[in-house]
């Protein structure tokens, strides 16, 4: 930027326009003076004598009319998916059918917070920033599945803290509700999930629990070939090896490096800011009769943006049977 003395900055505008209208320079004289076209210096001229000073100030470029500008009802449609659902710009252009960057614009332009900077249940702003590295994908379905374990707090008859706040409902150690084990197995390729809520993680529970996902995963047409799990110890019993077989191989995650497994770290997040943590639950029953809608509408609705908005089901051919 030029300082505020500079040739053609307002004051050196007023100072070449002054020598025309007060002084009777021809513009040609004065173009020679300022080293620049006498239509520059013409077009300052015409604007001091018709607005004075205030004419010579640089005016917006933005046009006056901008018939493709992307109507105001649209714009209030990303904003109104931002709030009321907290999806990011490629789920929002996903479902209205726009170009991602241009609902990233319109979210900038009205000032809306990255989600990674919001509270996923109530939307308000905190701090922080949350990082998914994640870019490497398998070419076929069962290549890979994803098998991992998530504790989830139960919900108090009443509600919890989320409810009645943070002091009336804190939880009662000595009569907790317990705790969800929800068993989670993802398709590396399609992001096809399948979750059971349970009640431990001992390796009869996983064991079992691998079965019936591999059973689903059979059912519509994905033969798995290899799991990737935790090093936990229901996943070293000799028990869940049977449970695989000897067609499906097993492999762990490196000791502390839950990002290995990051497809179904990813798939545990999502499950907690679309489904547990999505609303406030005045009982754990009220929630978990959410679950199977919300698992539905992941695998046959919910755009994802690793698949280039398409859902599990537009990969899975076979699951769209089950789409209702």
């Amino acid at each position: 930027m030029s300082h505020a003395n500079a040739c053609l900055t307002p004051a050196g505008r007023l100072r070449l326009a002054q020598l025309v209208v007060d002084k009777g320079w021809t513009l040609r004289r004065v173009a020679e003076r300022w080293n620049c076209s006498v239509t520059t210096v013409k077009r300052w001229v015409d604007r001091y004598r018709a607005h004075g000073r205030a004419g010579l100030v640089d005016r917006s470029s933005r046009p006056r009319v901008s018939p493709r500008r992307t109507p105001t009802r649209v714009e209030r449609r990303v904003v109104g998916l931002r709030v009321s659902r907290r999806w990011g710009p490629a789920r929002i252009a996903y479902r209205l059918r726009m170009n991602v960057s241009t609902v990233h614009k319109i979210l900038r332009r009205y000032s809306c917070p990255p989600l990674a900077w919001t509270d996923p249940a109530t939307g308000v702003r905190i701090k922080g920033m949350r990082r998914n590295v994640n870019a490497y994908t398998h070419e076929a379905p069962g290549d890979l599945v994803h098998v991992d374990i998530k504790k989830l707090g139960r919900i108090p008859d009443g509600g919890g803290h989320k409810v009645l706040g943070r002091a009336r409902g804190k939880r009662d150690r000595h009569r907790g509700m317990g705790y969800w084990y929800i068993h989670n197995a993802v398709d590396d390729h399609t992001r096809l999930g399948y979750s059971e809520l349970l009640t431990d993680e001992r390796k009869e529970t996983a064991a079992g629990f691998w079965l019936r996902a591999n059973a689903y995963f059979n059912a519509v047409g994905i033969t798995v070939k290899r799991v990737l799990t935790d090093n936990g110890s229901c996943y070293r019993s000799r028990l869940f090896a049977n449970a695989l077989g000897e067609d499906i191989a097993h492999k762990r995650t490196r000791p502390y490096r839950p990002q290995t497994n990051g497809k179904v770290e990813r798939f545990n997040r999502t499950m907690l800011e679309e489904w547990a943590y999505a609303r406030p639950y005045t009982s754990e029953t009220q929630r978990t009769a959410l679950f199977a809608d919300w698992l539905h509408t992941y695998n046959h609705h919910r755009g994802h943006t690793a698949l280039g908005g398409m859902s599990p089901a537009d990969l899975v051919p076979n699951l769209r049977g089950q789409n209702s």
